[in-house]
């Protein structure tokens, strides 16, 4: 599964780099320039591989138009990450749509190629074909080469051998992927019936030294499969020879072991074949090849005519193979009752989903041994992952519906605070005569338009100002200065000085004053418009705001049957996985169950055998 998460992660940074390809295509490490917010949301969660509150929140800026300067590279990336929960249909549908001719040939080849990896994880050969039918010269030559390997696969699985050794038979560098060209080749052959080629071709690949672990497993199948293959062909001791070769701590030390114990059984050296077979007996009994070297230990002791110990043999298998059956029917039960899948929940943060969970630790329990098995393969994996995600699909939806309900308290508090409100505000704003000011603005523009015309200096004297003046003239209606006596004229003559003066001053000033004024009046003016502006804005906040509730009300209290919809929908979905998982698990220990007691009955009847000879040589002797 780590090619599955490899080749998501390929694919989602290629369509992230889509939106500059020549940059892309250049490996250039420049960063993403993000123009929608939202969009930059969803990166944020997707390179943490939070791919679920990715797409969510992707899928809500896209309902509500908020990518318009990511559209393509969003809809890629939603692929992408529909790609990590196995939704490969739906993110073709994207892509095909998206690829055809808008971004470069590279990224348009890489994405391809990735999908064809995909679609042949999935065992949708066809697709995988099509995929690969789209690549073109721009593909870089490491992706080339695994490309032309995954087409090769791709031939055989589908049967068409011929043109599977034509590709694989031409293979050119001396990489590791020329020796999996190798191994292909070998079996491809094989299953075309040209076997002395494909054990030529097997028995040079057995031989490699390999410089990773993938080669030296590679190696190890190979031998595996060429000693098999000449045992078959009753050749038992170059079988051996290669047999010997396979690793005795690899995965395929068990059925190496059993393969060389038959070997030298194949030539009657007995003796020499319990050695491996012995060692098979101390190993797991759920492998096959633990199970038929415990009667073929027996079968080689009464080949040595330890008949006693043969059939001691024969009784101890048939106990551990009664015990494992016995084990095997209580973890059927124990699955049945689908109880072993809540164990695999419990205590689960729930930090990632899709192709990049892994399960840290197994249930505890006798029915734990046999999960190793169940989770080695593909299927039931992809299956545990699926009920997983629907699990966590179950949880958000819970979590969704309790914030439902506070944003139902939320609203219900706003609508409260605003019926409160609302009386005050409209209290507030019959009070406020705006229009009135604005009359009184418009007077004062007029009074100072007459007063600039008339030039009425006095008028925007200040009140001190006004007050000297009044006392001046007052003066100079004093009766005692009107008398002809030089005193009085001397006082006259000062009284025009003052007068002179505070005229010449407010002349001066006049021009300044009326300036300022008017500067005043004018940011009253405006203050008017913003006025009137926010006025028809509380205005049409009272018309819209009981409407916005509505309409606020209805999505809030419409969210509440949707979510209750989809948790039926999950709560379906996730029976429906438990199904599948428990037919697969029960089909798989029902299987060793079945073989258990084939190889019960074979030990029976062998058993039965020794003691029926034993009578017979009880008889004939005297």
């Amino acid at each position: 599964m780590a090619n599955c998460r490899s080749t998501v992660v390929a694919l989602c940074l290629i369509f992230v780099a889509s939106v500059q390809p020549a940059q892309a295509a250049a490996d250039n490490s420049d960063p993403i320039v993000v123009k929608d917010p939202h969009f930059g949301e969803v990166l944020f969660y997707f390179y943490q591989n939070d791919y679920f509150p990715a797409i969510v929140r992707l899928l809500a800026a896209q309902e509500q138009s908020q990518l318009s300067q990511h559209t393509e590279q969003a809809e890629l990336l939603l692929g992408g990450m529909y790609l990590s929960y196995g939704h490969h249909l739906e993110a073709a549908d994207i892509f095909e749509r998206l690829l055809a001719d808008k971004v470069a040939p590279e990224i348009r080849d890489r994405t391809w190629f990735f999908l064809a990896k995909i679609w042949k994880q999935r065992g949708y050969l066809d697709k995988s074909q099509q995929a690969l039918a789209n690549l073109s010269d721009a593909l870089p030559e490491n992706l080339r080469r695994e490309a032309q390997m995954l087409q090769a696969q791709i031939y055989i699985d589908s049967a068409q051998y011929d043109r599977a050794i034509a590709m694989l038979r031409d293979w050119e560098g001396k990489t590791e992927w020329a020796s999996y060209a190798k191994f292909n080749l070998g079996v491809a052959l094989a299953r075309n019936g040209q076997l002395d080629a494909a054990s030529e071709i097997l028995d040079e690949l057995g031989g490699i030294d390999p410089f990773n672990d993938e080669l030296t497993s590679l190696r190890d199948r190979a031998n595996l499969a060429l000693g098999y293959s000449l045992l078959q062909d009753g050749k038992p001791l170059p079988a051996k020879r290669v047999l010997q070769r396979v690793r005795l701590e690899g995965p395929f030390s068990n059925k190496a072991l059993l393969g060389v114990g038959w070997a030298d059984a194949e030539v009657e050296n007995f003796s020499r074949a319990l050695v491996p077979w012995m060692e098979l007996r101390s190993r797991d009994l759920l492998d096959s090849a633990v199970q038929e070297s415990m009667l073929a230990i027996p079968y080689a002791l009464a080949k040595l005519d330890s008949v006693s110990q043969a059939a001691d043999h024969y009784v101890d298998a048939i106990e551990a193979f009664y015990e494992e059956s016995n084990r095997i029917d209580r973890t059927i039960g124990f699955i049945e009752s689908g109880e072993i899948f809540n164990q695999f929940l419990v205590d689960d943060p729930l930090d990632s989903t899709g192709w990049y969970w892994r399960l840290e630790d197994l249930p505890q329990g006798p029915e734990a041994r046999y999960l190793y098995h169940l989770l080695a393969t593909d299927e039931f994996q992809e299956g545990l992952k699926n009920y997983r995600d629907l699990n966590y699909l179950s949880k958000n939806l819970q979590d969704w519906r309790q914030n439902v309900d506070v944003f139902a308290n939320m609203l219900e508090t706003r609508i409260e605070a605003y019926a409160e409100r609302l009386p005050r505000v409209e209290d507030a704003l019959s009070r406020a005569d705006v229009d009135g000011m604005v009359d009184r603005k418009l007077e004062l523009d007029s009074l100072l338009n007459e007063i600039e015309r008339s030039n009425d200096w006095l008028a925007l004297a200040s009140e001190s100002e006004i007050e000297m003046w009044g006392e001046i003239s007052g003066l100079e209606n004093t009766p005692a200065l009107i008398a002809d006596i030089p005193e009085a004229a001397e006082v006259r003559d000062k009284i025009s000085l003052l007068k002179g003066v505070l005229q010449w001053q407010l002349e001066a000033d006049f021009n300044d004053r009326l300036w300022r004024l008017r500067r005043s009046v004018r940011q009253t003016g405006e203050a008017l418009v913003d006025t009137q502006r926010l006025r028809r804005q509380i205005d049409d906040t009272m018309r819209s705001e009981p409407l916005r509730f509505e309409n606020l009300s209805d999505r809030v209290y419409g969210l509440e049957p949707r979510i209750d919809g989809m948790q039926l929908r999950v709560a379906g979905a996730m029976a429906e996985q438990r199904e599948f998982l428990q037919s697969i698990a029960v089909g798989e220990l029902r299987a060793q169950k079945q073989r258990l007691d084939i190889y019960t009955v074979q030990a029976r009847f062998a058993l039965a055998a020794i003691y029926d000879l034993a009578a017979t040589e009880a008889e004939v002797s005297p």
